[in-house]
């Protein structure tokens, strides 16, 4: 049942990086145990919910995932984690590593006990740096890693962040990288080991891998930028009654598109001659497309730039995206019904194999759920849970 079938991971993760990642793993066949706190996870409370504590942001971070609620630190939590941890192939954490040594659930206070765990980290900054214990969220280091400077170039000169959780799913998506290149090297070497994933150095890549521009060079040949993603023009195009997103790159697009849009002359203007052209004067490239699309409606654009074979998409909205006809033949967003929550509108695992494929095994939990399932499988006995819970180290699921 998925590549990662056999795998257990301990998901100590709360908010979005580390659960998103975490999901994507369960999503992947693997048994993700998330061990909250008393108060569990902060997204069960974000957003609109039938029920307190199953927002839509954890129940849809959440997935494939069992619920254990330990007091860490209570020694009695700590021991069960430690004993979760003992039988794990992966342990995901994203706070600070000061604070994992604090609970000593350090790596060097669990590697003894497992030394084939992988220890894995998503929290704010490289601990060879000054900046290693700061705290860091998603905000912060889109502005550190000059996001909303960019937005300001290409706006009215107002800073502003991406409207999404950027940061977040991009280090998460890193990290499931990460943990699956190292469970390949424990399987070779028989050897766990800590792993590290910095949001701010993950980011600064990212950003800069389009950015960098001629601050590659030393000296450097420019002060950064890629062109046409700073181009003003750079947006939705605005037809005669909407908007349409298209991208006329290539030579041959280019020379198809002004055929079928009676503007041959634009093929002997030198500006728009070649790609190398093209891009020197992107901005006057983009003003003369956005004059174009507004003399037809959305409708005729696709019908006639999918006779020309230039890409286009019609820009949805939240609402309209769920309708969209390619993503409703392949049911990306499945209406199934969630053992408390009712029906809830799902997500399919965007990636599929020939041989291990992937299925849904689980919506995202209650709280606490399943800690007395993990404990008998730990090894637990009835009594010794049911002290667990009447000491506070455990807390259950309370069904209403």
């Amino acid at each position: 049942m998925g590549p990662l079938a056999g795998t257990t991971i301990v998901d100590m993760t709360s908010v979005l990086m580390g659960p998103y990642a975490t999901q994507m793993l369960g999503d992947y066949g693997a048994d993700v145990i998330k061990i909250e706190s008393p108060d569990g996870d902060v997204t069960r409370q974000i957003g609109p919910a039938r029920h307190p504590g199953m927002g839509p942001v954890f129940l849809n971070a959440n997935r494939n995932k069992r619920s254990i609620c330990l007091d860490l630190k209570h020694a009695a939590g700590r021991a069960a984690a430690l004993r979760l941890i003992a039988g794990a192939d992966v342990l995901v954490y994203n706070v600070r590593p000061q604070a994992m040594a604090r609970l000593k659930l350090g790596y060097d206070d669990v590697a003894p006990l497992n030394p084939r765990l992988i220890y894995a980290g998503v929290f704010g900054f490289g601990q060879d740096g000054p900046y290693a214990a700061k705290p860091a969220y998603d905000d912060l280091i889109q502005g550190a890693t000059a996001l909303p400077a960019l937005n300001a170039r290409i706006g009215d000169g107002t800073p502003r962040y991406v409207p999404n959780a950027l940061v977040d799913r991009i280090v998460g998506l890193t990290a499931v990288g990460a943990i699956c290149a190292s469970l390949v090297h424990r399987d070779r070497t028989g050897k766990g080991q800590r792993l590290d994933i910095p949001m701010f150095e993950t980011m600064a890549s990212f950003v800069m891998g389009d950015h960098l521009g001629g601050l590659t060079y030393e000296p450097p040949l420019d002060r950064g930028g890629y062109a046409r993603h700073l181009s003003p023009d750079r947006r939705p195009y605005q037809t005669a009654d909407g908007y349409i997103c298209a991208m006329v790159y290539n030579d041959k697009q280019w020379i198809s598109f002004l055929t079928a849009v009676g503007r041959d002359d634009l093929l002997a203007d030198d500006r728009y001659t070649s790609f190398a052209r093209r891009a020197v004067n992107i901005d006057v490239v983009y003003a003369e497309l956005a004059r174009i699309f507004l003399t037809r409606t959305t409708e005729e654009w696709v019908a006639l730039l999918d006779v020309a074979d230039v890409p286009a998409m019609r820009m949805h909205d939240l609402e309209s995206m769920l309708h969209d006809p390619h993503l409703v033949t392949t049911d990306f967003f499945p209406v199934v019904e969630h053992p408390s929550e009712g029906a809830i509108r799902d997500m399919r695992v965007s990636a599929t194999w020939s041989d291990s494929k992937v299925e849904r095994q689980r919506l995202a939990p209650r709280l606490g759920e399943h800690g007395a399932e993990v404990l008998r499988e730990a090894g637990y006995g009835d009594g010794e849970i049911a002290a667990l819970a009447a000491c506070g180290a455990l807390k259950l699921l309370q069904e209403s």
